[in-house]
């Protein structure tokens, strides 16, 4: 079966399990209930491509389709739009943003050639779309994202218009200046000042991590999976001296992770 025929038949699989006489869970569901599961998908197809393992990746390419058909089909049967709508306004964005790949009539082509100028008019173009007298350049973010995810999608665009520092030794001088003033904060002993303060030190680590060219929300999630690892490596050798967590001190909990750390 050709790529149209494959999806029209998850298309029909998805109107059967719905239609009456389908499971009876498939008729339950709602955008609302539907959205805890689009989450996970999402995140399992993330997992999938930093674990480079292909065929995780399909499948979960697939359950994550299937998210998208079912909203799709959700909506059809109130007669809100269809799933062909849902690809023609995707496809005719993909043709807008993208004028120097799809020349439009009487409109020069402006030969771009690096990703950032890519970006940027992609932003202009976007800004245009969505124009109104109150909404301002970061008006187009969802706030829904991760906090790390989110943090470095403003300091991108921030940059895409100059709004930047001009050297990783920057970003560094800023990352150390909010350390020091988080110390500060948590030597007055102010809470409110300390949050405020840990917050910009989370941002600035999250530029740093843009300025060298790294995902902060990925570099986060290697680091826990990193502890967890090596926590289970800890928990394994206590076990091989007769221990337990929770029954050992620090210090001999710190003395098994240095030398995990060391292997």
């Amino acid at each position: 079966m050709d790529a149209e025929s494959n999806f029209r038949r998850l298309c029909e699989i998805t109107a059967q399990l719905r239609a009456p006489g389908g499971c009876p869970w498939d008729r339950e569901q709602t955008h609302e209930s539907l959205v805890p599961g689009l989450l996970e998908e999402a995140y399992e197809v993330a997992a999938a491509i930093r674990a480079k393992d292909d065929a995780n990746l399909r499948e979960e390419l697939g359950d994550l389709l299937l998210q998208v058909v079912f909203h799709a089909q959700i909506a059809a049967e109130t007669g809100r739009f269809t799933i062909e709508e849902v690809a023609r306004e995707i496809s005719d964005k993909l043709v807008r943003r993208h004028p120097h790949v799809f020349p439009v009539a009487g409109v020069a082509d402006p030969g771009l050639r690096d990703s950032g100028a890519v970006l940027k008019q992609w932003d202009e173009i976007k800004r245009a779309e969505k124009k109104s007298g109150d909404e301002g350049y970061f008006s187009g973010l969802t706030r829904a994202l991760p906090a790390l995810m989110l943090a470095q999608k403003v300091q991108t665009k921030a940059a895409r218009v100059n709004f930047d520092w001009n050297g990783l030794g920057d970003v560094v001088a800023k990352v150390d200046e909010e350390l020091a003033e988080t110390k500060e904060a948590i030597a007055s002993g102010n809470a409110r000042e300390i949050a405020d303060e840990m917050g910009d030190l989370l941002f600035a680590v999250v530029n740093l991590a843009r300025k060298s060219q790294l995902e902060a929300e990925t570099l986060l999630g290697a680091a826990t999976e990193k502890f967890i690892a090596r926590f289970h490596a800890m928990e394994r050798e206590l076990e091989k001296e007769g221990k337990k967590l929770g029954e050992v001190d620090l210090a001999a909990l710190d003395e098994i992770w240095d030398r995990l750390k060391r292997r």
